[in-house]
């Protein structure tokens, strides 16, 4: 091989992430999705801490972080960074005061420990450090990081909803030139509902299947195959994680309820910053014709 060659593999490769595939055996398998099912509520966080552990600390600065944190997330990490890192920040608040003041450091650690178990080329701590403005610095970082772990009990390998969707998608009728798009909405879907302190009280497998349940309905495929019509999908959904369909229903409604209130404070504030009429009383039809649609956000 000579020197040109040489040079070219080097230059393809020097760029060239590296990520395994799906494997379709563990996917059909059902043993995956009763393991899932059988350990998901050991990682389920108190999501009481605030009215018994946390005194500087109110719900709306947990909000106001998590939403930051979806915004690095979607620039820089792969599906599953967020709503891992969520569930680290819920765990550790469950457990230890925190000062408002390190809440974004706490927030920045759990990227960096989420990132670091899902990806291929994780988050660095100066890379965390500048999407903070510097307001941390990567020596916080690492001590904190030891911090959080410990507190967690080097318990990091949570069951979050994401880990639901490949054993749901794949054992339900659906066309395979639908799935990439399947994916994207629930994704965003599940990412959204992470950011919402009353729906971490569901249980993982609860959140991807209403997720799953939604994307499908609105992409209308129940209108084709007559096996994923409302109420026939939602049997469906609820034998797969061994629920009531009852339960489904109730954390549906709920999340339907958090996204049309996001919508319609995002279009608010849209239209404060235009100096334009508000929202209020819109109908949840019109918003979601509107940029700020859940279904057209890319994560």
């Amino acid at each position: 091989m000579d020197r040109g060659t040489d040079m070219e593999l080097l230059c393809m490769e020097k760029d060239t992430i590296i990520i395994s595939r799906l494997d379709p055996n563990l996917l059909q398998d059902d043993r995956v999705l009763e393991s899932l099912l059988n350990i998901e509520e050991h990682f389920l966080p108190q999501v009481s801490y605030f009215k018994c552990v946390q005194k500087e600390i109110q719900p709306f600065m947990r909000r106001i972080l998590t939403t930051w944190m979806l915004e690095v997330c979607e620039q820089k990490c792969e599906d599953g960074v967020f709503t891992l890192a969520v569930n680290y920040l819920d765990r550790f608040l469950a457990v230890v005061p925190t000062k408002k003041g390190d809440l974004q450091l706490l927030g920045s650690v759990c990227m960096f420990l989420a990132s670091k178990l899902k990806e291929v080329q994780p988050l660095t701590a100066e890379e965390l450090c500048t999407y903070t403005d510097n307001a941390i610095t990567p020596l916080a970082l690492l001590q904190w990081e030891l911090l959080v772990v410990e507190k967690l009990k080097w318990d990091l390998a949570a069951v979050v909803a994401n880990d639901f969707i490949e054993p749901i998608v794949r054992k339900l009728p659906l066309p395979c030139n639908k799935l990439p798009l399947i994916r994207k909405k629930v994704q965003t879907l599940m990412a959204l509902c992470a950011t919402d302190l009353s729906l971490a009280a569901y249980h993982p497998s609860l959140i991807a299947t209403c997720s799953v349940g939604a994307a499908i309905s609105r992409l209308q495929l129940g209108t084709t195959d007559q096996a994923l019509s409302s109420d026939k999908l939602l049997d469906l959904l609820a034998k797969m994680i061994n629920a009531e369909a009852d339960s489904l229903k109730e954390c549906q409604k709920k999340i339907e309820g958090f996204l049309v209130s996001s919508l319609q404070e995002g279009q608010q504030q849209l239209k404060r910053a235009q100096g334009g009429p508000s929202t209020k009383g819109l109908d949840p039809v019109d918003l979601s014709c509107t940029p700020t649609d859940v279904w057209d956000v890319d994560l």
